[in-house]
């Protein structure tokens, strides 16, 4: 199979999650303290593929000062989208409770800018599914698997509040599967326009992506799983940061 339908097809396999995730809140009462558990644990997977995955493959690839200026040029980029997509309703896209995400009603616009503000979030990360395939030496199995477990809860939470505030089945499951689509749209198209580019350029262009899904994990992420679960997210984060460095050291 091509590289590049191989980049696809791990891109929406990973988005695919967050699909998962949204048919588990729509049909089934999870307990807030679970959906802020599973949050918390992602964030730390999340965190430990950032850090022992792909900025370090960044760095020894494109050099530390390529890999600053990524990082730096992602959380940027990723926290002004973030800005003009809160003062449209965007801003609690990730949360789970009545109330919390504005309806249509109440804020003209804001469906669209939710849908897109998820879209924001899971782009970068299929782009790196697709950039750790470029290299030949198959997909990065820490940063696939730190990919799903984060977008399972996400889809969770973000559905939850999606329903509770009176979005439409078509419109959430439309939302979700279109992100899984535009997930693996983007890790191939990613492998298509970077394959043969420099190592300089896919380490920049990967420590992009890994500063904004940092920037995301911050934002959206982590206030959801404290929110909810305050007492023991931190503790539920490093338990998922010790396991995705244990798996990424087997």
């Amino acid at each position: 199979m091509p590289i590049w339908l191989q980049a696809g097809a791990w891109g929406l396999i990973a988005g695919g999650a967050l699909v998962v995730g949204a048919l588990v809140a729509w049909f089934v009462r999870v307990p807030q303290q679970v959906v802020a558990a599973v949050m918390a644990f992602g964030a730390g997977v999340l965190i430990s593929a950032l850090a022992f995955d792909l900025v370090d493959e960044a760095e020894r690839t494109g050099g530390l000062v390529a890999t600053i200026i990524g990082l730096l040029m992602g959380a940027v980029v990723y926290v002004a989208a973030n800005i003009a997509l809160t003062v449209r309703g965007a801003r609690h896209r990730k949360r789970s409770q009545r109330g919390e995400q504005p309806s249509e009603r109440q804020q003209s616009g804001s469906g669209a800018a939710i849908a897109i503000g998820a879209l924001l979030d899971g782009i970068p990360e299929s782009v790196v599914l697709g950039l750790s395939l470029v290299g030949g030496g198959g997909v990065g199995v820490p940063v696939l698997a730190a990919i799903f477990i984060s977008n399972l809860p996400e889809g969770l939470s973000s559905a939850s509040g999606m329903k509770a505030n009176g979005r439409s089945a078509s419109y959430v499951f439309g939302v979700w599967g279109g992100i899984a689509v535009a997930s693996g749209l983007a890790g191939l198209l990613g492998v298509l326009i970077l394959q043969g580019a420099s190592p300089v350029v896919i380490a920049v262009i990967t420590a992009i992506a890994a500063g904004a899904i940092l920037a995301m994990i911050a934002d959206t992420m982590i206030p959801e799983a404290f929110a909810r679960d305050h007492l023991y997210a931190g503790l539920i984060a490093t338990v998922g940061f010790i396991v995705a460095f244990a798996v990424e050291r087997a």
